[in-house]
């Protein structure tokens, strides 16, 4: 019985072994390259990957999530500073919202240590925030910002710099996608995500994707008599919104008197 089994396991591997290499010589006849270029040709679908990739999901949340393009412009000359920043959203090539507001004017919830009132929070000047990049990483900084501002209250560089400090070594704040603008009535800073804390010589500040023509734009006219920081900013928003695609005519802007005004005034004061 045991040699019966053995040759009965014997013959059905050698049949086995038989039928796999008829079964290769088969195929190796059958799928010559003109053939499996054809299969190929039926089995993937004539939209690429890159082109499938464009019209996915994902991406397109992930467009509608952020600002793919705006200006803000800020602007100190004589005792006042100027924000000021366009209303345009878009996602791809399309505009969804023509008004968007992306300037903002914080208060300090503290003043001296004290809890602020309803009411007093325009005497304490408070501080104007414009902002470019994704809408929900643009508001998370603004969060934090506000939270330095408690925390150092009257001192906006540190204020900035500590942000910086959070948001470059931070994991969750790392990967957020934004730029602010930040001035109140001592000094006007820039914050990028590189940990960078930004203050121009020419009291001149952009960020956006037009922000290299309303920065220019800015600059020429920031020596010219009798136009005041608005005027200005207006005027750069102009020549900044007829170049670039993202950018719109519908401003938002916030002014506001600089503390070298306050000096200049008493000053005069002073003197009679």
């Amino acid at each position: 019985n045991i040699k019966q089994h053995t040759q009965i396991v014997c013959n059905t591997s050698h049949l086995i072994g038989s039928f796999l290499k008829m079964m290769q010589r088969i195929t190796q006849k059958l799928l010559t390259p003109a053939s499996v270029s054809r299969i190929r040709s039926f089995a993937s679908p004539s939209v690429s990957s890159t082109q499938l990739s464009s019209y996915s999901t994902t991406s397109t949340l992930n467009d509608a999530q952020s600002w793919h393009g705006t200006t803000i412009l800020c602007v100190r000359k004589d005792g006042k500073v100027c924000m000021m920043g366009d209303g345009q959203v878009s996602m791809g090539n399309m505009v969804v919202k023509p008004n968007a507001r992306k300037i903002r004017k914080i208060f300090p919830k503290t003043v001296g240590g004290k809890p602020q009132k309803d009411g007093d929070g325009a005497q304490s000047g408070g501080v104007v925030v414009g902002f470019a990049g994704s809408t929900a990483d643009a508001f998370t900084l603004l969060e934090r910002l506000e939270g330095k501002l408690d925390e150092y209250p009257g001192q906006l560089a540190r204020s900035c710099v500590e942000l910086a400090k959070g948001w470059r070594t931070d994991k969750y704040l790392r990967r957020l996608e934004a730029s602010l603008l930040v001035a109140d009535e001592n000094v006007s800073l820039e914050i990028t995500g590189n940990g960078d804390v930004l203050e121009s010589s020419d009291k001149v500040l952009s960020v956006g994707s037009g922000s290299p023509f309303a920065l220019a734009a800015a600059r020429a006219l920031q020596d010219q008599e009798g136009m005041s920081a608005e005027d200005i900013c207006r005027k750069a928003m102009d020549i900044a919104s007829d170049m670039c695609v993202y950018t719109n005519k519908c401003y938002k802007y916030e002014v506001m008197d600089t503390k070298d005004d306050k000096k200049s005034e008493n000053g005069e004061t002073d003197e009679k």
